[in-house]
């Protein structure tokens, strides 16, 4: 008499647990694309994070964050089919269309190459760092366009001003967040331009590293491409390291998209900035489309 009840429970048991299991798996498949935490999905099920973590597991055989990680892989995959006619359709009507980044037009002016030489000599840029959807950027700026975005990362501001005074060594690099406020709430509101205004952005390095950040702007929101196929739009089939090279020295982070390019295997793949912030970037993008 006491198996066959404790075989009732645990019967009762299997089908509550199963239950909250489909729940949380549907949730993850519904909100994959926000990214949500191990809180968010366990209040869901009515369960303590420890308690969900574990029963996910043992049900799953793999941790909910690693579920996340395969329905948002499957999603890139998605996205990799997707890109090839997304990106013809964006180079048909050049960078606008309603999905362009925040309909801002981003053009990119090269530095001469003796002002590469200089290594900003002369100039005096301002900085600042200012919060967004992605974290923390640090955003610089001369007269003739932005000329560094980048994410802080550890939450470690002074490396990430570090990195761009190394980056511009001869300038007189000096803080301002009034004077850069406005562009950066430009830059990231979910307020459109109207009418959508050019953003410049002024870049130094060698040609082909241009080459390669050009190519990156063609890449719509929401659509992401590999570096081998970047590469064969460049007329390089065999230059996928090369790409690779030139996308990691990119010195304008999210309005140069190189967190658009991906392996071609469809994994997300390392990204200068952190990787879960390039997921969430691809997410947040492909949910705006």
């Amino acid at each position: 008499m006491t198996q066959t009840l404790s075989a009732t429970e645990g019967s009762r048991n299997s089908t509550g647990d199963y239950a909250r299991i489909e729940k949380a798996i549907t949730f993850l498949r519904e909100h994959h694309l926000e990214q949500p935490e191990l809180a968010d999905v366990a209040r869901q099920v009515h369960l303590s994070e420890f308690h969900f973590q574990r029963l996910f597991s043992r049900w799953a055989v793999i941790s909910p964050k690693r579920c996340l990680q395969f329905l948002t892989l499957q999603h890139a995959r998605q996205l990799l089919a997707d890109s090839k006619p997304l990106l013809e359709a964006s180079l048909d009507s050049g960078l606008f269309g309603p999905s362009r980044l925040h309909d801002l037009f981003v053009s990119i002016e090269g530095v001469t190459p003796g002002e590469f030489k200089k290594r900003g000599t002369g100039l005096e840029i301002p900085y600042g760092i200012h919060p967004t959807r992605f974290g923390l950027c640090l955003l610089a700026t001369t007269p003739r366009g932005v000329c560094w975005l980048s994410f802080v990362t550890d939450g470690d501001q002074q490396a990430a001003v570090t990195e761009l005074r190394e980056h511009l060594a001869g300038a007189v690099v000096r803080a301002d967040p009034a004077a850069i406020g406005q562009l950066a709430e430009r830059i990231f509101s979910r307020r459109a331009a109207a009418p959508p205004t050019p953003l410049n952005l002024l870049v130094a390095g060698t040609n082909w590293q241009i080459k390669v950040w050009e190519a990156l702007l063609r890449i719509p929101p929401g659509a992401v491409t590999t570096y081998g196929d970047l590469a064969a739009r460049l007329g390089v089939e065999t230059g996928a390291r090369a790409v690779g090279n030139a996308v990691a020295k990119n010195p304008i982070a999210y309005l140069i998209p190189c967190h658009r390019v991906i392996r071609e295997s469809g994994v997300i793949g390392d990204y200068r900035w952190g990787t879960d912030r390039k997921r969430a970037m691809l997410a947040w993008e492909s949910s705006q489309r």
